[in-house]
């Protein structure tokens, strides 16, 4: 399984630094049966529409006049990797020790790293705004790197180091979450604590979020990669994901990796499990991802 995963993850990188609107593989090359395809001619259907509208002028602006929150890249001790590994933190406006915030782990990207999100996206702009405008909780947000080794940079051959993502789910459980917990003061159940990531970070999110609902109450898959399991391997039991506060799946319409994303979709439907479904116009790139945070942060409805 983990040898087809990996091909498949391998296929899918190949995809996302090909062309924007891709409508064929990039090879002729014949491969065996995978998880999913990683290359698909797009087949736009009825129900690939927007949830939500273009968002409002200035919404990725950085606003004066409003309370900021931070960005800060912080180091913590990895036992699985067996080194300092590094992530990015974004800590609300007003932060204080003398208040327990919700948190969201927000995965990068194949080529990615901790951070991609920040040059794609800035959520700590996106954040600001919104909670200056009271549309979002005030939250932390961890972007840690998905690359579980100890030369974690995405450099040379990036299809090499496939392996190190598999691996990170352990980083993410058994380092990452307990060194934000002693470091933040933050809300340490399943309510408060969401899941999401871009491209391969959306696949990761599937298949950690669904092995761990006890630990995952939100989840939100951007532009999915092909590494998602199939739904008899990634939810063996529809019932348990249906306790799910959210479960947010978005992807453009013009991305070759949308039918990745539309069989998640139609799995959950056959399921029965409520989720969010949100289809745009854009393709595998970064306004896509953009906007999905700046959606997704403000469905997340701690309690």
């Amino acid at each position: 399984m983990i040898s087809r995963l990996l091909l498949c993850l391998h296929l899918t990188a190949l995809a996302l630094f090909s062309t924007e609107e891709p409508s064929a593989p990039p090879t002729k090359t014949k491969i065996p049966p995978q998880p999913r395809e990683s290359w698909s001619t797009i087949v736009v259907k009825p129900d690939d529409v927007p949830a939500f509208p273009e968002p409002p002028a200035g919404w990725d602006v950085r606003r004066e006049g409003i309370p900021h929150g931070k960005l800060e890249m912080i180091e913590y001790d990895s036992k699985t990797v067996g080194t300092r590994r590094k992530m990015n933190v974004y800590t609300p406006p007003g932060y204080s020790p003398a208040r327990r915030y919700p948190v969201l782990y927000l995965l990068h990207g194949i080529g990615g790293d901790e951070t991609e999100w920040a040059r794609y996206a800035q959520p700590e702009v996106l954040l600001d705004n919104l909670i200056a405008d009271g549309k979002a909780t005030p939250m932390i947000i961890v972007m840690p790197n998905g690359r579980a080794q100890k030369n974690d940079r995405a450099t040379g051959d990036i299809f090499a180091h496939i392996p190190a993502f598999i691996v990170f789910e352990r980083d993410l459980l058994d380092d990452i979450i307990p060194a934000i917990e002693s470091r933040y003061s933050v809300q340490r159940d399943r309510d408060h604590r969401a899941l999401a990531g871009l491209s391969m970070g959306g696949g990761q999110t599937m298949n950690i979020g669904f092995a761990h609902l006890d630990l995952f109450g939100w989840l939100g898959a951007f532009s999915s990669g092909p590494n998602a399991k199939k739904s008899e391997d990634l939810l063996p039991n529809p019932a348990a994901a249906k306790a799910l506060h959210l479960l947010f799946l978005s992807c453009g319409k013009r991305d070759g990796l949308l039918h990745v994303s539309q069989e998640l979709h139609a799995e959950m439907q056959a399921l029965k499990v409520p989720h969010l479904w949100h289809v745009t116009d854009h393709a595998h790139d970064a306004p896509e991802w953009k906007q999905a945070l700046y959606w997704f942060v403000q469905k997340l409805a701690f309690p």
